[in-house]
């Protein structure tokens, strides 16, 4: 099938590159010259695992293209993909469908024949329905149909969810919609992945209630391990103890210093608007992002209960600073929380990170970037794990703290143990949910 994708960013440019990888022709569309310049070279503007071999593979077979002639483009689809940014509208939470809107007005001025309209990006309830009445109002003659498919793409893991999905979701108004996207999705079909078929205004809550609920497990098990520390408990055994159980399951249930990314925060906050605007508040999710800001807060606390009160003329190396590892997504990171606090708070700071750099540098003024953790350390008070990238799994934690000039650890996602870093020389450890080395519990 012919496919076009609008917008080339995180969302477009993995899902046109796996839809092509399925044998569709797909072109992808964006407005700004540099990035299709850029993608015509075959640089990859984010980071994704595996992403730019797949892409070079679907465009040496002439699958996959690109271009800024979005007329050109959108002749002759089958299926056009929205799939522009909708972030959060400063004010007032809302999710912003201006680019949504503007792209639909495009498409509808480009349409030449038959085509089914799919949002990909991520929009309120009614939102569909509002893209139909915008491209009738631009071109009462045309033919098409609107349909809603919400991604589900972990960053630094989307391949492998776009051609292994736990679930496609679609939906649609007409039988004939329905059957463009069957085709599309047909190599998921015929092996098995669930495709569940709906109408639009049910496809567009399901996105947003997967996401909030799914920060509701972080947020909530972020809570019990404070509460772990105050009375002694380990939150690793209580996460382990209740993901045993079918029922909840052991995915994000574990504890760090709070969600992040691009689309937990502008998702939780956008359902929340969405329950206001309706009269049907939604308390649970008001209250997880309340208390996931404040847990950002509290690992500020926890620093600088480390540095002996005060940040002031304290060297300080932090490792990792994009929201997750595997990416180099700096949106709602709890870096920009936590290290911002740090240098206003007097301290030098060191920072690296596999690939933060390229956002971080414009994100996180004053501080130093480097590529070795080891050389990081030299002579700093406090060394802060923020990120778990692989690279930071496997430290050499006696040469890490030999470097030091007091050898304090903020184990903030768990990675390594009192024990551990006892063993290696550490005299003071903290870390998430568990007793630390300052609390003499190893």
């Amino acid at each position: 099938m012919r496919i076009t994708m609008i917008g080339t960013g995180y969302v477009g440019l993995v899902s046109g590159v796996c839809f092509s990888d399925f044998g569709h022709d797909v072109i992808c569309v964006d407005k700004d010259p540099a990035k299709i310049e850029k993608l015509n070279r075959g640089a990859v503007p984010i980071f994704e695992p595996g992403l730019d071999q797949l892409m070079a593979r679907n465009v040496e077979a002439g699958r996959l293209s690109f271009t800024t002639d979005l007329k050109a483009a959108v002749d002759g689809a089958e299926a056009v993909f929205i799939a522009v940014g909708t972030p959060t509208r400063r004010g007032d939470g809302h999710a912003d469908l201006s680019y949504v809107m503007a792209a639909a007005e495009d498409v509808a001025g480009a349409l030449t024949g038959y085509a089914v309209i799919v949002t990909k990006s991520t929009v309120p309830v009614g939102t569909n329905r509002k893209v139909k009445q915008v491209m009738a109002k631009v071109r009462p003659d045309a033919e098409f149909d609107v349909a809603s498919n919400p991604e589900f793409l972990r960053e630094g893991a989307a391949i492998d969810d776009f051609m292994k999905p736990d679930r496609v979701v679609i939906g649609v108004q007409t039988e004939r919609a329905a059957e463009v996207l069957a085709e599309i999705y047909r190599p998921l079909f015929l092996r098995d992945f669930p495709i569940v078929t709906t109408d639009l205004e049910s496809a567009e809550m399901i996105k947003y209630a997967a996401n909030a609920f799914l920060a509701t497990k972080i947020t909530f098990i972020n809570e019990i391990a404070a509460l772990c520390e105050r009375v002694g408990a380990d939150v690793k055994e209580v996460s382990k103890g209740m993901g045993l159980d079918g029922r909840i399951g052991n995915k994000f249930l574990h504890a760090g210093p709070g969600y992040g990314g691009s689309c937990f925060p502008k998702d939780t906050q956008a359902l929340a608007r969405i329950g206001q605007e309706h009269a049907v508040p939604q308390s649970i999710v008001e209250t997880v992002i309340r208390v996931n800001d404040a847990v950002k807060t509290r690992m500020i606390e926890k620093l600088r209960d480390l540095c002996d009160g005060s940040f002031n003329g304290k060297t300080i190396a932090i490792l990792g600073v994009t929201f997750k590892p595997n990416t180099d997504d700096m949106r709602d990171a709890p870096s920009l929380t936590v290290v911002p606090a740090l240098v206003g708070g007097g301290a030098k700071v060191r920072v690296v990170d596999p690939q933060g750099r390229r956002e971080g540098e414009a994100l996180l003024p004053g501080v130093v970037w480097q590529d070795d953790p080891y050389k990081a350390v030299q002579n700093a008070d406090l060394v802060v794990i923020l990120t778990e990238w692989n690279e930071f799994r496997a430290l050499d934690l006696k040469k890490l703290a030999k470097k030091m000039a007091s050898p304090h650890m903020a184990d903030l996602r768990n990675i390594y143990s009192p024990r551990d870093a006892k063993r290696a020389g550490f005299v003071r450890y903290d870390c998430i949910g568990r007793p630390g080395l300052s609390l003499n519990a190893v």
